[in-house]
């Protein structure tokens, strides 16, 4: 009881634990859920964000998510998700995460900073930059909590994805601070991922490239499209500089 009263309480007092509850319910996601569509192919005038969950190859899974967001709704739109179940070859799964990133125009991606170097190693070799997130995997889920409860995020009819987002459990500290995590025993791998591009969506943010085919007869040379191009990226991104 002294190290651990919550525990106690439930092992030995017969007592629902307080310091744990249900993350987000099943109809709140199932509400955000585009049903059949499994992928959404790569669109012209779309600019996407990459977000992936590394692994060694023998126990959790690599995967990887692809997403935008749909500046005239607020909304963000999970396009494709992989996941690649150990064991594997962390290297051959890079490359082959890097051709799904490229299809998508994506020559960057997020993660977090497992494995130190090696990752962002592997990721250079087939020609994509690694990032290493800014915020812990708790602080991920936080901020996708209310893009579900509020349906601005539109995700893929994927079951496992599913299956993750609904077990995650929200528990409490001693110390009273909360955290976001999967049971124990379980993964998530996949839902990483999508709470990863969702967050660096509505914190970052990314241009809308429609601006840049905005042209009017009053602006034949594009000049104003590319100066509104320009400002919506500025606004978007909390002040990071325009890669055009």
């Amino acid at each position: 009881m002294e190290r651990d009263p919550a525990n106690a309480a439930a092992e030995y007092g017969a007592e629902f634990r307080r310091d744990i509850e249900s993350f987000v319910t099943i109809e709140a996601v199932t509400t955000c859920v585009t049903a059949n569509t499994f992928e959404r192919a790569p669109a012209r005038n779309v600019s996407y964000l990459g977000f992936v969950d590394p692994s060694g190859g023998s126990a959790d899974s690599f995967t990887l998510c692809v997403g935008h967001i749909e500046f005239n709704k607020e909304t963000v739109v999970i396009d494709a998700l992989r996941e690649v179940r150990p064991p594997f070859s962390p290297e051959a799964v890079t490359f082959d995460f890097a051709a799904v990133l490229k299809s998508y125009r994506l020559y960057a991606v997020t993660g977090d900073r497992f494995g130190g170097g090696w990752v962002a190693e592997q990721f250079g070799k087939a020609g994509i930059l690694y990032q290493p997130a800014e915020k812990p995997k708790s602080e991920l889920y936080g901020d996708l909590l209310p893009l579900i409860n509020s349906r601005r995020i539109a995700l893929l009819d994927h079951q496992r994805m599913i299956n993750q987002l609904v077990g995650l459990e929200r528990r409490t500290a001693r110390g009273g601070k909360d955290s976001i995590d999967h049971p124990p025993g379980q993964h998530d791998d996949i839902i990483n991922g999508v709470a990863g591009v969702a967050s660096i969506c509505i914190t970052r943010g990314i241009y809308n490239p429609s601006f840049m085919n905005d042209d009017s007869p009053d602006d034949p040379g594009g000049v104003d499209a590319w100066r509104r191009a320009r400002l919506s990226w500025y606004l978007h991104s909390g002040g990071i500089p325009p890669p055009f």
